[in-house]
C-alpha cells in the first residue's frame, strides 16, 4: 500500500485540522468506490472490515486504512496506492471541502508480492 506525494501533503494539512485520520473502502459505485477519509472516531467500522494496513506520513500519526470484506476479495492481489486529483466527490470524506478528492490507483502484484502476502 502506498500514497502519493499529493495525497501525503493533503492528509498533512486534514490531520493539522482533524486530528489523526482513517481511510475506508468501500465496494459499490460512484463514489461508493472513492477511498473516504474520516477523522479517527467519526467512522464506523463493521465486523467484516479489513484492515489493509498503514499510510506513514511524515509528520502524523499513521493513516490506517480499511476495507470492506467483499471489496477486498476483489483487490487482494493489487497493489494500491492513495492519490489525490482535482474535482469534488460526494460524501463526507474530509477532503471535499478543499476542491480535492482522494481516488486508488491500482497495480497488480508481482511474483514476489503475492509470495510475501502467501497468495501465489
Amino acid at each position: 500500500m502506498g500514497v502519493s506525494p499529493a495525497a501525503a501533503r493533503m492528509l498533512q494539512r486534514l490531520a493539522e485540522h482533524h486530528g489523526p485520520l482513517m481511510f475506508h473502502q468501500s465496494g459499490g459505485c460512484c463514489d461508493g468506490s472513492s477511498p473516504m477519509c474520516y477523522p479517527v472516531g467519526m467512522f464506523r467500522l463493521g465486523a467484516s472490515d479489513v484492515l489493509l494496513g498503514t499510510l506513514e506520513v511524515d509528520g502524523i500519526e499513521p493513516v490506517r486504512v480499511h476495507m470492506s470484506a467483499s471489496q477486498f476479495e476483489y483487490w487482494k492481489y493489487t497493489h494500491l496506492t492513495i492519490d489525490l486529483v482535482d474535482g469534488r466527490g460526494s460524501g463526507f470524506s474530509v477532503e471535499a471541502p478543499e476542491g480535492k478528492r482522494f481516488l486508488i490507483r491500482s497495480r497488480m502484484l508481482d511474483d514476489s508480492e503475492l509470495e510475501a502476502f502467501g497468495l501465489a
